[in-house]
């Protein structure tokens, strides 16, 4: 698809993460953006700092003039979280307007670039934000077009610093097989863990889609994979590079430990040992991240071990990955994207690992009815490690409810004596004795836009 004729790029669903780096993009290359949200955000609020027309009506008379009277010329992008009722959506397909999901669009613009595209359950938004990070430090010039906020760029698009830049970073989404409209040139698989169910039936159709993701790098191009991945290495690749914690991978941890607060590792790359890596980030999951990272910069570049200790202290995450909010003597908050079982024990465990003399306390919103009855199981297990839970509601997305599953039936599995349901206007008061300890909020759904209040409260506590 020849994106060039295109003057006007409508998004339906313009506030969604991904969908907004797509429109910064676009607006950075000369295009006249406009779109729909159900609900005002920051996200939605910046694009109209930047004089992007936003409406949150779902009316064909909020669509600007200039778009509806211009199909042959305006692209719609839409996402699979947009309705298939929409009254604007519908009112492009019947008007011969050209319409396309995101996943397809993004195959678009990295057709002709050189793409290194992030796969897997958990990992993909910090791992892209820190190749793009080592990219940069290691002056190598790249974009970026990704689903989270970095902290050290404060965007989820990175603007390239020159206009013949080819490199572009993006996530490569498992959810409704959008992986497998990407020909990446380089490939990172960080993990192949159940999840979305709903569309792929079993863990085995998951991971033969992965192997499908896999099998679309471009000839001579390059996968870098977590040793926990079992991928085959695709026939016609140069090379496929391994990380992990087996001293058999071509990235190999080989010490990791907390020094001053400071997850600091010691690693083995092509028979070099580099050490005392500080990451500016905490979690030895992240660890794990970065070595993905380190992976895909040896594959476009010598590694130089100051290059790497000075990415690695400098990258200062990616909004709502454990995020601190609120730090003081008594009072940690912090708030986390986790939405699955692998995710909450990260989160935990690194709380943990930080505060081990602190009591630690997780509000827990789940996301999706489907994701919680597939694994259940391993919600509670995880949720388990908590000193007390605090589950909310069901957020149900783009879902309706599924009989008996319920944050009921999650809290009953949860071996913890210290649990509670709760509705979300009921915090506040829960809360209003908050005096010592850690505070986890975590989930995907609606629960950051209960961050700034609870941080209210804790302050006053504190």
């Amino acid at each position: 698809m020849n994106l060039e004729k295109f003057e006007r790029i409508y998004f339906a669903g313009i506030g969604g993460i991904g969908m907004s780096a797509m429109a910064l993009f676009f607006l950075d290359n000369g295009k006249k953006i406009a779109g729909y949200d159900k609900t005002p955000s920051d996200i939605t609020q910046n694009l109209e700092k930047l004089n992007v027309p936003v409406s949150y009506e779902d009316e064909i008379s909020t669509i600007p003039e200039a778009f509806r009277q211009n199909p042959e010329n305006t692209l719609v992008v839409y996402t699979p979280a947009i309705p298939s009722d929409s009254i604007i959506l519908n009112y492009f397909k019947d008007h011969d307007f050209k319409v396309a999901k995101r996943a397809e669009v993004l195959g678009w613009i990295t057709k002709d670039r050189f793409t290194i595209a992030v796969a897997g359950t958990h990992g993909k938004t910090t791992t892209s934000w820190m190749i793009a990070h080592c990219l940069r430090t290691a002056g190598i010039d790249c974009a970026a077009l990704l689903g989270g906020i970095s902290v050290n760029y404060k965007s989820n698009y990175l603007k390239p610093e020159r206009e013949d830049c080819r490199i572009m970073i993006v996530e490569a989404d498992e959810y409704d097989r959008s992986f497998l409209q990407l020909n990446p040139d380089i490939a990172v698989v960080t993990s192949a863990e159940p999840d979305h169910l709903d569309i792929y039936g079993n863990e085995n159709e998951l991971l033969n889609n992965f192997i499908q993701f896999t099998h679309k790098i471009k000839q001579n191009g390059t996968l870098v994979k977590s040793n926990m991945v079992n991928l085959p290495k695709p026939e016609g690749i140069s090379a496929m590079i391994t990380y992990g914690n087996d001293n058999k991978c071509d990235i190999s941890i080989e010490k990791s430990r907390i020094s001053d607060a400071c997850f600091t590792f010691d690693c083995r790359i092509k028979e070099r040992v580099l050490t005392n890596i500080c990451m500016g980030v905490p979690g030895y999951h992240n660890i794990f991240n970065f070595m993905a990272a380190m992976g895909v910069l040896s594959s476009l570049t010598e590694i130089e071990e100051k290059t790497i200790k000075k990415a690695a202290e400098s990258f200062c995450g990616v909004k709502r990955r454990f995020e601190f909010i609120l730090k003081s003597k008594e009072i940690v908050f912090i708030d986390d994207y986790a939405h699955h079982p692998t995710e909450l024990t990260a989160a935990i465990e690194t709380a943990r690992a930080l505060y081990p003399d602190k009591k630690i306390t997780g509000i827990f919103q789940p996301h999706l009815y489907s994701r919680t009855r597939d694994l259940a199981t391993g919600f509670a297990q995880s949720l388990a490690w908590l000193d007390e839970v605090i589950l909310l509601d069901i957020y149900p997305a783009r879902e309706s409810p599924i009989e008996g599953v319920s944050s009921y039936m999650l809290l009953e599995m949860i071996d913890n004596p210290n649990k509670m349901l709760v509705s979300k206007e009921y915090l506040p008061e829960l809360l209003a004795d908050f005096s010592s300890g850690v505070l986890l909020t975590l989930g995907a759904g609606d629960i950051d836009r209960l961050v700034e209040p609870i941080k209210n409260i804790l302050q006053k506590n504190g």
